[in-house]
């Protein structure tokens, strides 16, 4: 069995936004539900997570044993936490870390100025690392942590849930029988409740694309592998409701247009990824679609709404997606495996667990899943898309 170290302790990881159960659709979290279930499935021997403030850590068993346990009363939900009661600490997931054995798993679920110096950490002790996207802001720091992994023969994974959701990589498939790329454009939005989630980091450390576009931007980096290559990005953004909000310059929506090159006949295609989180209230937490046309073929997908609607007295009306994390007990039971949210952790898990018996399978999964070794373009694109706002001008690749 493997023992796991999460860094980072917010709404995706436990559910809990701030001190209080998220007013989202992870009000359970997505991680640490996860990992408690491959716990129980054998795969993990112990949970450990890492934040700043060691007092939270009461909240967040408090919420475990109430919340989550009010729908899986058997789930094991036991985990150590670092830093220690009454301490606080920026250096605490180094604690964490040093307590694993290597070879061991560390999860990175944190701010995104964060992930290069706690992954570098984290693969420097020996460890497989999976970081949520982005993976990193700069190329420069991507290809600094592809050449430690490397080096240490370490697993590095991107977090990108969308690659495992069925619908998603059934149309990459069908995709790549379209013949050259023409045309994508995508769109994704987050309510403005989460500028007051993020308001420690929103448009100081990180912005909106880096957060959001990352999902579309690395599903067609993936797709469009030996079909075509990114050659420039232009980005614009739109202002105004962030900045009344925090009080400061934050940009509410930001568009990328990227130019790419076909490899076969060195013909053009656009690519438009937009990503605000100033979205009013709605029947879903996350708007995601996007339309993709190519030589032979075009695809439309609108992610957020799968035809499965429901409305009761406490929620009221809302689109549901139990593809991505099914919630719903069945007989007091977790049984959410098959959603590509859980997938995603999984695939980690697993593949690591594999690793261990076999560290030849690591050139497999470098091609086969969404590892640093395969995601260079997608941080070039991101990273160009931030250049291109600051100094106002295309940015070429």
């Amino acid at each position: 069995m493997i023992d796991v170290c999460v860094v980072g302790i917010g709404e995706y990881v436990t559910g809990l936004s701030g001190d209080k159960k998220a007013n989202s659709d992870k009000s359970l979290g997505v991680i640490a539900l996860s990992l408690f279930d491959l716990k129980e499935q054998g795969f993990i021997k112990n949970i450990k997570l890492a934040g700043r403030d060691g007092d939270k850590f009461n909240t967040i068993k408090e919420h475990f044993d109430t919340n989550m346990k009010a729908f899986y009363p058997t789930l094991n939900t036991i985990f150590e936490g670092f830093p220690q009661k009454n301490t606080q600490s920026d250096t605490a997931y180094k604690d964490a870390i040093d307590s694993l054995k290597k070879g061991s798993c560390v999860l990175i679920f944190t701010p995104d100025d964060t992930h290069f110096k706690i992954a570098q950490y984290a693969l420097k002790s020996g460890m497989h690392t999976l970081v949520a996207k982005p993976l990193v802001k700069t190329t420069k720091e991507h290809k600094k942590l592809q050449k430690l992994a490397t080096k240490n023969n370490l697993l590095l994974m991107l977090e990108v849930h969308k690659r495992f959701d069925p619908i998603y990589a059934d149309a990459r498939d069908n995709i790549r029988t379209f013949g050259d790329f023409s045309y994508f454009n995508s769109y994704m939005s987050q309510p403005k409740s989460q500028l007051d989630t993020f308001a420690s980091w929103a448009g100081i450390s990180s912005d909106i694309s880096y957060y959001l576009n990352s999902h579309h931007i690395d599903f067609l980096c993936w797709t469009l592998e030996g079909v075509a290559k990114p050659i420039s990005v232009y980005a614009l953004a739109s202002t105004g409701v962030a900045n009344k909000k925090l009080k400061r310059e934050v940009e509410d929506t930001i568009t990328l247009t990227v130019k790419w090159e076909n490899i076969k006949d060195g013909s053009l295609g656009t690519s438009i990824h937009t990503a605000s989180w100033i979205a009013p209230p709605a029947d879903v937490h996350s708007q995601q679609r996007f339309f993709y046309m190519g030589e032979k073929g075009e695809i439309n997908i609108d992610q957020a709404h799968r035809g499965y609607t429901q409305s009761t007295d406490s929620s009221g009306f809302k689109s549901s997606n139990p593809l991505f994390m099914k919630y719903t007990p069945k007989d007091g039971r977790f049984v959410g495996q098959d959603g590509y949210g859980y997938k995603s952790i999984a695939s980690f898990i697993k593949s690591v667990k594999e690793l261990q018996k076999d560290t030849k399978r690591l050139k497999e999964y470098n091609k086969t899943l969404p590892t640093i070794q395969n995601t260079l373009n997608v941080t070039k694109i991101l990273q160009a898309g931030r250049k291109s706002l600051d100094k106002k001008k295309v940015i070429k690749l």
